[in-house]
C-alpha cells in the first residue's frame, strides 16, 4: 500500500483509519504523519524496495577531475559471477520487481559481463537503466543496448564544447561521445524501436554552466528525453572553487522561524524572474508560487523516499550511493568526511530479509522523520565535519549534513 503524498482533514483520517483496520494493513507498512497548521500530511514513503542500484565495478576508462575516486583510497572493484546471480535470486523473490539501475562510482559498461547481467535481469521483466560517460557507447555495444531493450541510459555530458568537456573529461573524447550518440540515435530511428531511452546528466560547475544550454540542445539532437542537472559534489579543494552553491548558508534563527512560509504569486520564468527568486530559495524550506507548493528539496532524502537501496561492487548493501563508500568534499573550503554505511551483505541474506532487518528499517524511519541538526546550513562545530553524529544527538550515520538531502546533490 504505497501512498504519494497527501494532505487530508482530521475527519478524513479517522475515516481512512478506520478503513485501513478492516482492510488488514500487512504489519511491514509503515506511516509517518505530520502536523501542519489545522491538518495531517502523510509524506511519501515506500515499505518495499522499488529501485536497486548496482554497481558493478568501481574500475572506470576516463579519470573525470569531478569524480569520487580522486579523493579515495579504496581499492577498485569488480562484481564477480557469484554475487551477481545473489542479487538476481534476490530480485526474483521481490514483488512487484523493482528497477534496476547500473551506477556507483564506476563505469558500468567496463564491466566484462555487463551484456549478460542486463540480460538476465530483462529476461525476468525487470525494468533496466544504467548511466555511462558513453566513450564505450560504440554502434556494438548500442545494438546490444536495443537488443535487449533497456528502458533508458543515462549519458554523462558536462560540456558542449572540447574545451569545457576537456575540463571535466577528457577534451579529444567529446567527438567519439557524440558520434556514439549520434549512432545510437540513427539504430533506434532505422530498427523502429523507441528503446532505449536516453538521459543526459550534467553536473554543474563554474567553469561549464555557460554550456547548459547548448548541452540540452545536443541531447535533444539525439532524441533525449529527460535531463538530470546537479552541483558539483567538490571531492579536491581545486574543485571546491568550482562550486555554484558557495552561500546556501542563512544565519541562525529561532527554532519559530526558521523555516517561515511564503506566498509568491505566478511568476513567468525568466533571467528577471531568477533574480526576483534567489533571496527565496536560499534558507525557505517552504513557499507557494500560484497557489503551488514549491519546495528545493530540504530535509528529503531522494534514496529512502524512492524506496531504494545501493549494493557495491562487493556484494555490500547501502541504503544510498552517497554511503556506498567512504569519501570526502569540500564545503565552504572545508573538509567533509562522510563515513560509509552498511546494512547487509547480499552474501549471507537476501535483499527482503536486508530490508525487513531493525538496523535498516529503523534507518529509514529515522531518515523519513529527518531529526537531524540542519549542519548543511549552520557549519558551525566540528559535528558538522563529519556524518558521525550532530549537536541534537543523532548517532552515525547523521544525515543532516548530507548534500543530496538538501536537494544539492542529484542521482538520476
Amino acid at each position: 500500500m504505497d501512498n504519494k503524498r497527501k494532505i487530508i482533514s482530521s475527519a478524513q483520517l479517522t475515516e481512512w483509519l478506520h478503513t485501513a483496520i478492516h482492510l488488514q494493513c500487512a504489519p511491514e507498512h509503515e506511516f509517518l504523519l505530520e502536523a501542519r497548521d489545522e491538518e495531517i500530511a502523510i509524506p511519501s514513503k515506500s515499505a518495499r524496495i522499488h529501485k536497486i542500484y548496482i554497481e558493478p565495478t568501481t574500475a572506470c576508462n576516463l579519470a573525470c577531475k569531478t569524480c569520487m575516486r580522486n579523493a579515495w583510497s579504496t581499492s577498485q572493484g569488480v562484481m564477480n559471477p557469484a554475487t551477481f546471480d545473489r542479487i538476481l535470486d534476490s530480485v526474483k523473490q521481490l514483488s512487484p520487481l523493482p528497477s534496476i539501475f547500473f551506477g556507483g562510482y564506476g563505469e558500468p559498461l567496463s564491466h566484462p559481463h555487463i551484456l549478460k547481467m542486463i540480460a538476465s535481469l530483462r529476461d525476468v521483466g525487470a525494468r533496466v537503466e544504467l548511466i555511462t560517460n558513453g566513450i564505450l557507447l560504440d554502434e556494438k555495444m548500442s545494438q546490444a543496448m536495443i537488443e535487449l531493450r533497456v528502458d533508458r541510459i543515462w549519458v554523462s555530458l558536462d560540456g558542449a564544447r572540447p574545451e569545457s568537456y576537456g575540463d571535466v573529461r577528457v577534451a579529444n573524447e567529446l567527438p567519439r561521445l557524440l558520434k556514439n550518440l549520434q549512432t545510437l540515435c540513427t539504430l533506434r530511428l532505422r530498427t523502429g524501436h523507441q528503446l532505449p531511452n536516453l538521459g543526459i546528466a550534467f553536473v554543474a560547475m563554474k567553469r561549464n554552466i555557460a554550456d547548459l544550454q547548448n548541452v540540452v540542445d545536443i541531447g535533444r539532437k539525439f532524441g533525449a528525453d529527460h535531463f538530470s542537472i546537479s552541483h558539483v559534489l567538490a571531492h579536491t579543494h581545486e574543485l571546491s572553487k568550482e562550486i555554484l552553491y558557495d552561500n546556501i548558508y542563512i544565519e541562525s534563527l529561532p527554532p519559530s522561524q526558521y523555516s517561515p512560509r511564503i506566498d509568491l504569486p505566478r511568476i513567468p520564468f525568466s533571467e528577471q524572474s531568477g533574480a526576483f527568486l534567489q533571496p527565496f530559495q536560499n534558507g525557505y524550506s517552504s513557499f507557494t508560487v500560484g497557489n503551488q507548493q514549491i519546495n528545493f528539496g530540504e530535509n528529503h532524502c531522494p534514496f529512502i523516499h524512492r524506496g531504494s537501496v545501493s549494493i557495491r561492487w562487493d556484494g555490500k548493501v547501502s541504503p544510498c550511493l552517497p554511503l556506498l563508500h567512504h569519501h570526502q568534499y569540500y564545503l565552504e573550503n572545508e573538509i567533509h568526511q562522510c563515513y560509509e554505511h552498511l546494512v547487509g551483505d547480499i552474501a549471507t541474506d537476501s535483499l527482503s530479509e536486508i530490508w525487513q532487518q531493525s538496523p535498516y528499517s529503523e534507518f529509514r524511519r529515522k531518515v523519513l522523520k529527518f531529526d537531524f541538526s540542519p549542519c548543511v546550513y549552520c557549519n558551525s562545530c566540528d559535528m558538522a565535519y563529519d556524518n558521525l553524529e550532530d549537536c541534537f544527538g543523532s548517532e552515525f550515520p547523521a544525515c543532516g549534513k548530507c548534500l543530496w538531502a538538501q536537494g544539492i546533490i542529484r542521482c538520476p
